[in-house]
C-alpha cells in the first residue's frame, strides 16, 4: 500500500476538514441551546457528542493514509475556533487529541481495515480520547461518579454511533455516486 499523499488526497481532507469545521461551528450553537433538555441528568447531553468527531473517522475510512484522522480533526477544531468556537482556541489542541484517538485505531489495524468494525474501532477511540481531554479540560471540577464516568461512557457511545458507524454509512451512501472514484473508498464495494 502508498501512504505518500497525493494532491487529491490533501485537497479532500481539507474539504472534509473545513466543511465540518463549519458543522462545528453550528453544532456548538445546538450544543448550548439543548442544555435544558439535559436538566434531568446533564452527562446525557455527550450523546450529541459524536458529530464533532466525525472528520476523523470520515477521512480515514475515505483516504485511507497515516495523518488523514489527525489532519482532518485538527484542521476541522481551527476552522471551528476561527469562526468563533464558545470554547475558544482550546478546542485547536482538543481536535488534535481527538483526531489522535481515531488515528490510533486506523493505526492498529495497520491502515488495512475499512469495513465496519474499524469505523466503530475508530469512532470509540475517538470518544475515548474525547472523553480523556474533558475529563481534565472541561470536566474537573465535577463529581466524578455522579457527572465525569457518566460523560466520558456517553461520549463513547456517541462517538461509536455517529462518528463511528455514521461515517461508515456516508461512505457507502458516497462511494456509488462517483465522488470517491479517486480513492479506493470508491472502488471498495465490500465495506460490510
Amino acid at each position: 500500500m502508498n501512504f505518500r499523499w497525493r494532491t487529491i488526497d490533501i485537497i479532500v481532507a481539507s474539504i472534509i476538514a473545513v466543511t465540518f469545521g463549519v458543522i462545528f461551528w453550528a453544532w456548538n450553537l445546538v450544543w448550548s441551546a439543548t442544555d435544558g433538555a439535559f436538566a434531568f441528568f446533564p452527562p446525557a447531553q455527550a450523546l450529541l457528542y459524536g458529530v464533532w468527531l466525525m472528520p476523523a473517522v470520515l477521512a480515514g475510512l475515505i483516504i485511507r493514509k497515516p495523518g488523514a484522522a489527525l489532519y482532518t480533526e485538527t484542521v476541522a477544531a481551527i476552522i471551528s475556533a476561527l469562526l468563533g468556537a464558545a470554547w475558544g482556541a482550546t478546542v485547536i489542541p482538543q481536535g488534535l487529541v481527538q483526531g489522535l484517538g481515531a488515528e490510533l485505531a486506523f493505526a492498529l489495524l495497520l491502515y488495512r481495515s475499512w469495513k465496519l468494525p474499524a469505523a466503530l474501532l475508530a469512532g470509540l477511540l475517538t470518544g475515548f480520547s474525547a472523553a480523556v481531554f474533558d475529563f481534565f479540560a472541561w470536566n474537573a471540577a465535577y463529581d466524578l461518579w455522579d457527572y465525569r464516568i457518566p460523560y466520558a461512557l456517553l461520549t463513547m457511545v456517541s462517538s461509536t454511533i455517529i462518528a463511528g458507524a455514521g461515517s461508515w454509512a456516508l461512505t457507502r451512501a458516497l462511494a456509488p455516486t462517483g465522488v470517491l472514484d479517486r480513492f479506493a473508498a470508491g472502488r471498495d464495494r465490500a465495506l460490510v
